[in-house]
């Protein structure tokens, strides 16, 4: 006859059940983590429901369903007639319960060694290829919190949207949908609205291109990461605007490609630069207006970059972020529209004519480019969200969107007016305000990164962001200290009142 184990004292391993909460939850959770730290081991068997259930003064029914998650899991097994039993789990004396850092004890040592020595705020992370270890110097920082205030960049003035015209249009979708469109849908995006919004393109900024070549993304970051994941190889040289956009940059970086900064002087991305990186596979630019300098791209500087895509095979994604708002004569035509070799890809955001939250863009590809990427986007999300894109293109069909652009064009011009006649002259260190032709933020030099410094700490002090030019350039690329120095502020978010009251406390601030 097989030995019996003896079952446990009616208390298994001390348990307190807290009456104030779920006492059939906290029975299940005691018995299985004492199951995976080792202190019930695999054999051990279980006082009887009913016996169980008198030692901790609660019911037996409450005992009974905490035996049946344990048995439905696999911890615990029932022998006909001879009780339960902790079930037969390899190692289980060894399992933990703590949250897993990835370190793994078979890594080589020299990856042992580097990732041990890695920041504590990756401990949590579970880090065991290149790909995930690229993430700690290539990552997005944490947005900034609460409504939209002066001077935050990036941000439309979309407290003008017309919500109550979207919220219609909303809930007429809803009322009776069109079952079709509720099934997965094309990877590319909804038909109608890539037509409308080919359509937009051709009249407001010359591009010959058609609904076939546009590819729906969940905003303009997911336009760039699809470009660094179809056309990078890693160790491939991808030219970034210096200073630029860095999450841009995160993007080619992240896919394992090499940045390159290409300086920025008064007519955009430096070409002579660009022509001597031998390895450069792609070059990413805005045009409209360079994210952070504001400078607007030549005419001579967007058909040299077209000619170096041509000569090298290269590729150019072209992000026209803000190319809506121009404050004198109509919008730029893009690269896109001089592109006659099939070498740009646009990349289109409507969150700077709506809001950030919408997470709607889109991407205007040379034909042979676009069954690629339908297929990659289709791996990562399957298809938009099909109400947005239904909802936009009727706001598109309606006018709405025309009459939209032009009203978030003339508040923004409005705004950047105030901006320019309340800001604090004679500051010391700090240069003059440019004009700003085009787009939704400023750059305003400053003669030391020491200056910047404390002039962001003093506008933080009475709640007011304010970006630090020093913060765009690519790590250990950085010019001179008296040359990388400056403020960027957005100058939409906000109305003209807030915006008189927050420069007026910064006019006390800096000058105290």
């Amino acid at each position: 006859m097989p030995s019996v184990s003896p079952p446990l004292s009616f208390n298994p391993a001390g348990i307190e059940l807290d009456r104030r909460q779920g006492l059939t939850r906290q029975l299940y959770e005691a018995l299985r983590q004492r199951v995976l730290d080792g202190r019930l081991v695999s054999g051990t068997r279980l006082p009887a429901t009913r016996d169980l259930a008198a030692a901790l003064s609660i019911s037996r029914n409450s005992v009974v369903r905490a035996y049946d998650q344990l048995y439905a899991e696999g911890f615990i097994e029932s022998r006909v007639g001879d009780g339960t039993y902790v079930a037969q789990l390899p190692m289980a004396e060894k399992l933990s319960t703590k949250v897993s850092t990835g370190l793994s004890t078979s890594l080589s040592p020299g990856l042992s060694t580097k990732w041990a020595n890695m920041p504590e705020d990756l401990d949590d992370e579970v880090i065991h290829s290149a790909g995930l270890a690229r993430v700690k110097d290539h990552h997005l920082p944490q947005p900034p919190l609460g409504p939209p205030r002066a001077f935050r960049v990036g941000v439309p003035a979309f407290d003008l949207f017309p919500f109550e015209v979207w919220a219609k249009l909303n809930g007429a979708f809803w009322r009776k949908p069109d079952l079709e469109q509720l099934c997965y849908g094309d990877p590319a995006g909804d038909g109608r609205l890539r037509g409308l919004i080919a359509a937009y393109l051709r009249s407001s900024r010359g591009m010959q291109c058609t609904a076939e070549q546009i590819v729906i993304t969940s905003g303009a970051q997911q336009a760039i990461s699809l470009c660094a994941q179809l056309l990078v190889e890693p160790g491939d040289g991808v030219a970034v605007e210096n200073p630029g956009y860095r999450a841009a940059g995160h993007a080619f970086a992240l896919a394992g490609g090499r940045l390159h900064g290409v300086p920025v002087d008064g007519e955009g991305m430096d070409c002579q630069v660009l022509s001597t990186l031998n390895d450069c596979r792609v070059a990413y630019v805005t045009p409209s207006h360079q994210y952070p300098l504001g400078v607007v791209m030549s005419l001579a500087r967007r058909l040299e970059l077209l000619a170096w895509a041509e000569r090298s095979g290269g590729w150019i994604v072209e992000d026209d972020y803000d190319g809506e708002y121009r404050y004198s004569g109509a919008p730029l035509s893009p690269l896109a529209a001089l592109d006659r070799s099939g070498r740009v890809l646009y990349v289109g955001t409507f969150g700077k004519v709506a809001f950030p939250a919408l997470r709607l863009g889109y991407l205007v590809l040379p034909p042979g480019l676009v069954q690629a990427f339908t297929r990659r986007r289709a791996v990562d999300v399957r298809h938009s969200e099909v109400s947005t894109q239904a909802v936009m293109a009727e706001f598109m069909a309606a006018g709405h969107f025309q009459r939209h652009i032009r009203r978030m064009r003339r508040a923004a011009l409005s705004r950047r007016n105030a901006l320019l006649a309340g800001w604090p002259t004679g500051l010391p260190g700090v240069g003059a305000l440019p004009n700003a032709a085009a787009g939704l933020h400023i750059t305003v030099r400053v003669d030391s990164l020491a200056r910047e410094q404390a002039l962001l700490a003093q506008a933080r002090a009475v709640d007011v962001e304010i970006n630090g030019l020093s913060s765009y350039w690519l790590a250990g690329t950085r010019p001179p200290p008296d040359q990388h120095a400056g403020l960027v502020m957005g100058f939409a978010a906000v109305p003209e009142a807030a915006i008189a009251q927050a420069l007026a406390r910064l006019r006390q601030a800096w000058k105290a």
